[in-house]
């Protein structure tokens, strides 16, 4: 592993690649779901998984996507994975030293090619136990829910390796398997969503209106500071049951209306021919065309360090912590880098055939920004319910600002798990 105060490579080192190959590491498991749902009616706030400044909006049956420029990523619904190490040693110093004579760098055929097929394979894989797990007998189990998980898992995958890597493929093709591949992954990550997002909030309201340890004897002081807490304990805990009865109520519904777009999604033609296009990746990986286009495939490292890089610029421009009160403007800066830290993963392992261990802590403690974010929206979004008790809307404040400081404490665990100090730094 690298030292802290070096940047990060994607570039394998010679001895990795000329011995054992580039790594054993297969992709891990995700460490949880969830891509930002589409806002609903009284639910605003910032969708993590929304394509960033820049991103061209989609027309009138257009498929919702990433642009076709290699500028700014846009967004791809989902969560960072957790991933397992590969064998493969980096190289010191920064990108591109010690590689003088290297012709072990990794291309098209090569590397890119088995990932996409893998990965297709898997979707096929995973969308075959989704029908099944997904019959009358056994719907709504655990099992289709894993194989929903799986199935944005691999589509994730693809579509963020589409992006990274699009000068190594037909362009037109992978743009427009990018954009349906996105359209599909969050359409079926809503309603996981808003279920962990009821499930986050309705758990912070009975730890907040849970009782208080006894204060001392003998200390008056301590007995009245523990009378006015068990006067505001008992108007809390009075609001917190009305307030989880109002979230159930709307987050439910939301949920609902979200499992019924999934199953219409997987039930229309759009989604069979994304099947399809996916069942044709499997067996063949669309090459370019033209000398640029071939010239352009010969390596994957290009494409790989621009992403990389990218997610440094990122990660350095991010709001130092010591900025003052909470600012929500804040939060589209590090839904961006948690995007960018996705798309880097994903190179990482098309390049070294597994994951970086070193991001899988920073990977986590950014989705735990993402769902603090989006539960202290919901539950703003909550107390503006009109014609509400005062306890309840009391309750609902309590509870924002309980979610607020959960965004605080996943920045905080960033920036102590980031392993690259230097991106840290102040530009």
């Amino acid at each position: 592993m690298r030292r802290p105060d070096q940047q990060t490579t994607t570039r394998p080192a010679p001895e990795a690649t000329l011995g054992n190959g580039n790594g054993t590491g297969p992709a891990g498991p995700d460490a949880a779901p969830g891509a930002g749902p589409a806002a609903q009616p009284g639910d605003p706030g910032t969708g993590p998984d929304t394509p960033p400044a820049g991103a061209r909006s989609a027309g009138p049956g257009e498929p919702s996507g990433p642009p076709a420029a290699t500028g700014t990523p846009a967004a791809l619904p989902g969560t960072a994975e957790t991933g397992t190490a590969e064998t493969g040693t980096a190289g010191t110093g920064t990108a591109g030293a010690g590689f003088t004579g290297f012709t072990g760098e990794p291309t098209a055929e090569g590397a890119l090619a088995p990932y996409l097929r893998g990965q297709a394979a898997e979707f096929l894989r995973s969308l075959r136990l989704h029908h099944e797990y997904s019959a009358p007998a056994d719907a709504g189990g655990h099992g289709a829910a894993e194989a929903a998980r799986a199935l944005r898992r691999a589509a994730r995958r693809i579509g963020g390796s589409l992006h990274t890597f699009r000068a190594a493929l037909d362009p037109h093709w992978a743009d427009q398997l990018r954009g349906e591949l996105a359209w599909l992954t969050g359409i079926l990550a809503r309603e996981h969503a808003y279920a962990n997002r009821l499930a986050r909030l309705v758990d912070a309201l009975h730890l907040l209106s849970g009782p208080t340890l006894p204060a001392a004897r003998g200390a008056r002081a301590a007995g009245e500071a523990a009378g006015a807490d068990a006067q505001g304990r008992a108007a809390l805990g009075v609001g917190a049951a009305r307030a989880a009865a109002l979230l159930e109520r709307r987050l439910t519904l939301a949920r609902t209306r979200s499992h019924s777009a999934a199953l219409q999604a997987l039930g229309s033609s759009r989604f069979h021919a994304i099947a399809d296009a996916v069942a044709l990746l499997a067996s063949e990986v669309p090459a370019p065309s033209g000398h640029a286009g071939r010239a352009a495939a010969a390596s994957l490292l290009e494409p790989a360090e621009l992403a990389e890089q990218r997610l440094l610029t990122a990660v350095a421009a991010l709001p130092p912590d010591d900025t003052g009160p909470y600012n929500e403007a804040q939060d589209a800066a590090w839904h961006q880098a948690r995007l960018l830290l996705r798309l880097h993963r994903y190179a990482h392992e098309v390049v070294l055939g597994g994951a970086d261990p070193g991001l899988t802590a920073p990977g986590h403690a950014l989705d735990l920004h993402r769902d603090a974010v989006e539960a202290a929206g919901a539950a703003a979004a909550a107390a503006r319910t009109p014609r509400i008790a005062p306890a309840t809307a009391y309750a609902l404040g309590v509870l924002h600002a309980d979610q607020r400081h959960g965004v605080e404490s996943a920045r905080a665990a960033f920036r102590e798990t980031w392993p690259y100090a230097t991106a840290l730094a102040a530009p």
